[in-house]
């Protein structure tokens, strides 16, 4: 998906991460949004049972929907630990229930990656619903 940070559909994913963050249960800008690749960086309250010391976090990008991650420590990649697969964008709310229950059960399935999904051309209309989440200071 190709997009201007400023346009409407680099808006409307702000405006999705955002949602996906308040479903949670987050407050303010607690996230970040790039549109070239489109993918988002999430960090989360809690931790899972795998990796008790370490932060967690919720990605996205367009090819493969929503993961978490623990961070391994400054500087080093994330390590994903399980995909929630499925729709590319699906509702918030779904992400919540699944990201609640990952956290609160402690166990992670393993974490078996989704197969690349093509860049969904019709994201930008899929996420026109979000642009009215989007704030002035989003990020």
């Amino acid at each position: 998906m190709e997009f201007d940070f400023d346009d409407d559909p680099a808006r409307c994913l702000r405006g999705y991460v955002r949602t996906v963050g308040e479903a949670l249960g987050l407050r303010g800008e607690c996230f970040c949004v790039q549109v070239e690749p489109a993918s988002a960086y999430l960090p989360l309250d809690g931790h899972v049972a795998m990796f008790p010391d370490r932060d967690v976090a919720l990605l996205w990008d367009e090819q493969r929907g929503w993961s978490v991650a623990v961070e391994l420590g400054a500087g080093e990649d994330l390590v994903v630990v399980a995909h929630l697969g499925g729709d590319v964008l699906p509702p918030p709310s779904r992400v919540a229930r699944w990201v609640e229950r990952l956290l609160r059960d402690g166990q992670v399935p393993a974490p078996a990656p989704p197969l690349p999904r093509p860049a969904a051309d019709d994201l930008p209309r899929r996420l026109a619903p979000y642009a009215s989440a989007t704030g002035p200071c989003a990020t």
